[in-house]
Order: structure tokens, then sequence, then C-alpha cells
């Protein structure tokens, strides 16, 4: 739940865990202001980049990060006027890229 008492909902699914790091994918039931950062942080496992809410700025630097460590991959919808379902994928930023680059090492 959020601050004001309205239900927030995350289900994620791990990608790889990392030593220092895991990759997620999350799937959003609702969309609060900073819900992914918010639950993340709960879990005691802050978004990469995000000291906002806890994470460590020594792995950001290391990983060369200078943003919280959030992308959409995939963006799903349904369209407002004809109710049919839309999908858009995405690659990795080079920033993000690089940052599981090093990680696998």
């Amino acid at each position: 739940m959020t601050r004001d008492g309205k239900p927030s909902i995350t289900h994620y699914e791990t990608v790889e865990a990392y030593p220092f790091a895991t990759l997620l994918e999350v799937e959003l039931e609702t969309g609060r202001t900073h819900q992914i950062r918010v639950h993340m942080s709960a879990q005691r496992h802050p978004c990469v980049g995000d000291t906002m809410y806890g994470a460590d700025p020594v792995l950001s630097e290391r990983l060369g990060l200078t943003r919280q460590w959030l992308h959409a991959m995939r963006l799903g919808f349904r369209h407002p006027g004809t109710g049919e379902p839309i999908e858009f994928e995405s690659e990795y930023p080079a920033d993000l890229q690089h940052a599981i680059d090093v990680l696998d090492v």
C-alpha cells in the first residue's frame, strides 16, 4: 500500500542472479508513483543506481551507471479507442548493457 492507503501490487521474476545484483522482470498490476522503486527497496533490494531508495553508490560507480537501473523492455496496454492489446519491445540502452557485461565477468 502507498502512504495514502491505495493498494499497489508488483509481480517480479528473477531473470539472472549475479553476485552483487539481480536482473528482474517486473509486472505492475497497479501504477503508483515510484512503485517499483519502493517495492524493491522494501524487499531490501533497491534498484541499482537508485540512491534515493538505498542503492549502493559504489556498485553504481563500478557498473558505470549514473542513473537508476530501470528500463521498460516490454510495455503493453489496451488501445483506448479499440480495446485491442498493444505491445512494444526495446533493447537495453548502452549504459545498462554495459552494466550487464560488467556483471557477467
